[in-house]
């Protein structure tokens, strides 16, 4: 056998140490700065030891898409380019990956949806590629305000999909995210989704690891699939396809391969629950009333519990870091004692309270609500008003509010 040798303490060429990434994450000391999301991006991008970023302006991932090029121009990533459109993008994203690199984009909205068809293809050929989703309306008429509704869309494609709620866990789970993505008994895409504008474009204090140190390379012979030599691709596999030889061997194959990828994605549970300290965080779950929710819906939350206790109503609340693995038992284990149970949401359809009814008994303790949809703030004061109606509590009309 070849002699494999540690990386960890050695330099690169900008002088950054590799190291350790569970030492780096916990025990390397924090610098807090100010920033917007999109520079917390390029924070933990310069720290990911990434090999190519690829991307297509499309707002509001078009910032952190150009700040990443900056990085390319200082030396920090291997390889920067813009592609031809969203879906040339997440295919040039599949061949560098096939070849064995650690791969990196942004996008949002309508260029999410135009690249769909790659990403349960991602899934199928296990590229460990990590996917930034800055999400925007997606429905006409145009928006390019922030909306959830993408997020539907991606959680059926075999991709890991994390839903952050701030810069800070942006920063973390960027970096983190390669860690799990990466370990050879998942190997699978991560789309990690923020809400557009509420993170992207707004500043916040987040503390870094030093500028200093870096993740360890990606190790393509890790993969449990072989990487490409992209001079020579294997053709064979496009020449000579399952369906050529018979239905039979074709549908057996698909089957049991789409078998293969959910059963990855459960097995990234562990190693999430690992790297992010579970999948969900808790507050007073053991109230009447508990608000679950994901993104920046979890902050809208957590205010409107504030103002709910000035009133003496106690609530609790759950935060929902991973939608995929979805934290099915955590779930039901954090809202077993609850009567009621609040999912508010920056989208119109409701997909989180969906995926929440079918997961606990008794789902009609569930109240999908409140939504705002096409790039409206939600303010606290709506989630108050529907936790007191439901309760039979008096409210005031928020219709002179304005938001």
């Amino acid at each position: 056998m070849a002699e494999t040798k540690s990386v960890i303490g050695t330099q690169n060429k900008k002088g950054q140490t590799y190291t350790d990434t569970w030492k780096m994450m916990n025990e390397a000391p924090r610098t807090p700065s100010f920033f917007t999301g999109s520079e917390v991006i390029k924070e933990a991008l310069r720290r990911a030891s990434c090999d190519v970023m690829i991307a297509y302006p499309i707002t509001p991932q078009s910032e952190a898409a150009a700040l990443i090029g900056e990085l390319f121009a200082e030396g920090y990533i291997g390889d920067y380019f813009r592609g031809e459109s969203e879906f040339a993008v997440m295919s040039q994203c599949a061949g560098s990956a096939f070849g064995g690199a650690r791969v990196f984009t942004t996008t949002a909205g309508p260029g999410t949806m135009r690249a769909m068809e790659n990403f349960p293809m991602w899934a199928g050929s296990r590229l460990p590629i990590q996917m930034i989703v800055t999400c925007r309306g997606i429905n006409s008429p145009l928006s390019i305000q922030p909306d959830t509704l993408e997020i539907a869309y991606l959680l059926n494609t075999g991709m890991l999909v994390w839903h952050a709620e701030t810069a800070q866990d942006f920063f973390d789970w960027i970096l983190k995210g390669y860690m799990v993505s990466e370990e050879p008994d998942v190997h699978l895409p991560l789309a990690l989704c923020c809400d557009g504008f509420f993170v992207t474009h707004t500043k916040d204090v987040v503390n870094l690891t030093p500028a200093n140190m870096c993740l360890p390379p990606y190790d393509p012979y890790r993969s449990p699939v072989p990487c490409m030599d992209m001079e020579c691709p294997p053709v064979r596999m496009m020449r000579d396809p399952f369906v050529m030889k018979s239905n039979y061997i074709s549908y057996a194959t698909h089957a049991s391969w789409q078998q293969e990828i959910w059963a990855a994605v459960e097995r990234s549970r562990k190693h999430s629950i690992h790297w992010l300290n579970g999948l969900i965080d808790t507050e007073n779950t053991d109230a009447d009333v508990v608000i679950v929710a994901s993104g920046t819906a979890v902050s809208q939350g957590r205010e409107a519990i504030r103002l709910l206790e000035d009133e003496g109503v106690r609530c609790g609340l759950v935060k929902v870091k991973t939608l995929r693995p979805w934290p099915e038992e955590e779930i039901r284990e954090a809202t077993k004692n609850a009567k009621h149970i609040f999912v508010p949401e920056f989208n119109v359809t409701g997909w989180l309270a969906k995926e929440i009814r079918a997961t606990i008994p008794n789902p009609h303790r569930v109240h999908a609500g409140p939504h705002v949809c096409g790039g409206m703030t939600m303010p606290p004061e709506i989630i108050v008003s529907e936790i007191k109606t439901a309760l039979g509590m008096k409210t005031f009309s928020l219709a002179g509010r304005g938001s």
